[in-house]
């Protein structure tokens, strides 16, 4: 990986060319951010900008020559290269994981707030979602789900709303841990802000979490209920970040490790909120504070 990083930050046309292919290919878009992360941190956001709008550029003539749309360049573009400008500005100038996680956190439950004020109607928005998922429940045999989503296809929107929020997020914060790794790996380096394992949302956040999980259940708005687990979910990583920990001070064994990443893909939703709930109760209590390092004993 650091040759990779040397290579990139070496001249602005290397720049160009990774941030252009990776994002043309949709296996390759999560590189594309990974990228714009390290540039930002070692170049500047000024250089970054230019760099990703001589790649946006390029690719607009492709989809012409191709044929193909260019508004959709524009839409990976800005919402792939955008939120990671955003987040790895905040971090150089924080000098810090955990703020500017704290700040990526607020972004999601802005978001969460403002799909749900410019969209009046989600089930219109996620039609052709709905309708998708339904037919391939009724093809697979899958009679009781199939059911579920067609007699409530508003609650089905609305998870479906805050999986799109939750995935975008989580997809960010992966642009800024591993970006934040590559740029660690470049010629220079760029000093030490934070570790993934002492990662921690705080306690304002987790207040926060709390206040409106009391108004969506004695209001019942479903823009409260979304933003609830929203502001839940988000400490997942915070609940991964204890697994780190343990395992960085011996209280676990590499194999669980290795086994939460195996599970993840196939019990994302149940794994998930048990990570949230250890990671929101960690905010409260932080655990990690109350246990001397092994190494240090």
């Amino acid at each position: 990986m650091q040759p990779l990083a040397a290579w990139l930050v070496a001249r602005p046309q290397n720049a160009v060319i990774a941030l252009a292919a990776t994002l043309l290919l949709p296996v390759l878009q999560i590189f594309s951010g990974i990228f714009m992360v390290l540039l930002v941190l070692k170049q500047g956001v000024r250089l970054a900008v230019v760099e990703a709008a001589i790649a946006a550029g390029l690719l607009a003539v492709v989809s012409v020559v191709a044929g193909a749309p260019v508004a959709q360049v524009a839409i990976e573009a800005l919402s792939t290269w955008g939120p990671a400008i955003v987040l790895a500005a905040v971090l150089g100038a924080t000098r810090s994981l955990a703020l500017t996680m704290q700040v990526s956190a607020l972004m999601a439950a802005g978001t969460i707030l403002g799909i749900h004020v410019v969209v009046d109607d989600l089930m219109a928005l996620w039609e052709r979602e709905l309708t998708f998922t339904l037919e391939w429940a009724r093809m697979n045999g899958l009679n009781e789900q199939a059911q579920v989503i067609e007699s409530n296809p508003a609650q089905m929107a609305h998870a479906l709303t805050v999986a799109f929020v939750l995935w975008g997020w989580t997809k960010l914060a992966l642009y800024l841990f591993l970006g934040y790794r590559l740029a660690a790996m470049a010629p220079g380096g760029i000093g030490r802000f934070g570790r993934f394992c002492d990662l921690n949302f705080g306690r304002v956040i987790a207040l926060i979490m709390a206040i409106v999980s009391l108004l969506a259940f004695a209001v019942g708005a479903p823009w409260l209920q979304s933003l609830a687990v929203v502001l839940l979910a988000v400490f997942w990583l915070q609940g991964l970040a204890v697994v780190h920990w343990m395992f960085v001070d011996g209280e676990l064994p590499l194999f669980v490790v290795i086994a939460v990443y195996v599970l993840l893909p196939f019990l994302h939703v149940f794994l998930v909120m048990a990570l949230a709930v250890v990671g929101y109760t960690d905010a409260w209590f932080r655990y990690r504070r109350r246990v001397v390092p092994k190494n240090e004993e």
